[in-house]
């Protein structure tokens, strides 16, 4: 994961190259960053670990994918493209996110180890299934190929 350092030089890379959604982006990113920070009470000399810094990213991409929604709802289409622009910078410090099939894997592993009969403890085993993929898989999947196991 990238730190504010470097953040601050695609900043100004951003700058030089005019593009304002990118620029925009990044500036957000930082202060998020910057943010986070300040809220554990860290110095300014120290960091973000991997896991907290992608915590704020994922933070900031699920507040686009809100905010594109709600523009939508609002007939404010100009204002979901700009959402939508900011959006696919974010999404680029995300790392690359497994596949249903990769999700399956990982699912059908955790329920050898915990011994899962039934559905009775569902909630239970997607959340392990979740920490297995340490942020990789969408929650969405997880879930679907969660309950797949079980029909």
């Amino acid at each position: 994961m990238t730190n504010i350092s470097q953040i601050g030089a695609e900043i100004v890379d951003a700058m030089r190259a005019k593009d304002s959604a990118r620029l925009a982006a990044l500036r957000n990113l930082k202060t998020a960053l910057a943010n986070e920070l300040l809220a554990l009470k860290r110095g300014a000399g120290e960091s973000l670990s991997d896991d907290e810094s992608l915590a704020v990213v994922k933070r900031l991409v699920k507040q686009r994918k809100d905010s594109i929604e709600q523009f939508r709802r609002g007939c404010r289409e100009e204002l979901a493209r700009a959402e939508e622009a900011e959006l696919k910078v974010l999404e680029a410090y995300l790392p690359q996110m497994m596949s249903e099939s990769e999700v399956r894997v990982a699912a059908e592993r955790v329920k050898e180890k915990m011994g899962v009969p039934d559905k009775s403890k569902l909630g239970q085993f997607i959340g392990a299934v979740m920490k297995e993929c340490r942020g990789r898989a969408d929650g969405g999947v997880v879930k679907v190929v969660v309950e797949s196991l079980f029909q």
